[in-house]
């Protein structure tokens, strides 16, 4: 009875997430991973106990295999993030580059 319980909330989980998710519009995206980049660095501490406390090996491969995961997942995470900020930077600076660039070589 509990294992169906909790595959109930994981499916409920995942279409809400869904929902939710598809509605954001992208100027709040920007935003909401910064705040899910925040999420997974606590992850990542949380994972960093949890390796400090295991006791056989087994707990302190699948600890260890968190840390990996959780940090890919963050630094992923801001890479995303600095991507999507470029995006609304002003063109007009790149073009003045690319302009001045042209008239340094000549």
């Amino acid at each position: 009875m509990d294992a169906i319980a909790i595959i109930s909330i994981f499916v409920l989980a995942v279409f809400v997430g869904f929902e939710v998710v598809s509605k954001v519009s992208s100027t709040l995206h920007t935003p909401l991973m910064s705040g899910a980049n925040a999420i997974h660095g606590v992850i990542l501490v949380g994972a960093i106990i949890v390796a400090d406390h295991s006791k056989t090996n087994l707990e302190l491969g699948l600890s260890l295999a968190a840390i990996v995961l959780a940090t890919i997942n963050m630094v992923g995470g801001f890479v995303v993030t600095d991507r999507m900020l470029e995006m609304f930077k002003p063109k007009k600076d790149a073009a003045k580059a690319v302009a001045d660039e042209k008239g340094g070589k000549q």
